[in-house]
């Protein structure tokens, strides 16, 4: 087998188990998008990529043919997002639009395969702050965002690529959970 391959398919052994927590959220994201609410995601580079790849599916269609959710990918906007670096900072990028977008009973998807980047851990700040579910989906953990989200999936591997690879999946378990409960 590819040594590429071999990494992805031994890390997606390790965290078959968070399968049941992936699920879960996508009943919980299920309630509140069908009572209104709004799924924020944020990353960056690839984690982004993801981000925005999740509220695609959502916004429009993962599997079934449904009504539109609300799902904003918080770097979509180049404008706000380069006002907000040049006024506020790098930092403040992510949280500024949680407080913006996000309403008490929403929920934040958090994506960083590190779980160190600070404009992630910026937003998930805000979002406890706003009364915002947030979840993370990390690489190893420990990390501070894992550990300051209300919960989490940590991915065992090392590389990058294999952290967002296992992400795409578990992203794709949501949409399904998502679907399945609406």
């Amino acid at each position: 087998m590819d040594a590429h391959l071999e990494k992805l398919w031994n890390t997606l052994e390790k965290v078959d188990d968070h399968a049941v927590t992936v699920r879960a959220w996508g009943g919980k994201l299920a309630g509140v998008l069908a009572a209104g609410g709004r799924l924020l995601a944020c990353g960056n580079g690839g984690s982004a990529a993801e981000a925005q790849h999740l509220t695609a599916e959502l916004v429009g269609r993962f599997r079934d043919d449904r009504r539109p959710y609300a799902a904003i990918p918080l770097h979509g906007d180049a404008s706000s997002l380069t006002a907000i670096v040049n006024d506020y900072g790098a930092d403040e990028v992510y949280a500024r639009q949680v407080r913006a977008h996000g309403r008490p009973g929403d929920v934040l998807l958090c994506l960083s395969t590190s779980g160190a980047s600070p404009n992630v851990l910026a937003a998930a700040r805000a979002a406890q702050e706003g009364g915002i579910l947030a979840w993370a989906m990390t690489g190893p953990a420990p990390n501070p965002l894992a550990d300051l989200c209300d919960d989490a999936v940590a991915v065992p591997a090392e590389e990058t690529a294999t952290v967002q690879e296992v992400h795409l999946a578990l992203i794709h378990l949501l949409c399904d959970a998502v679907e399945g409960a609406l």
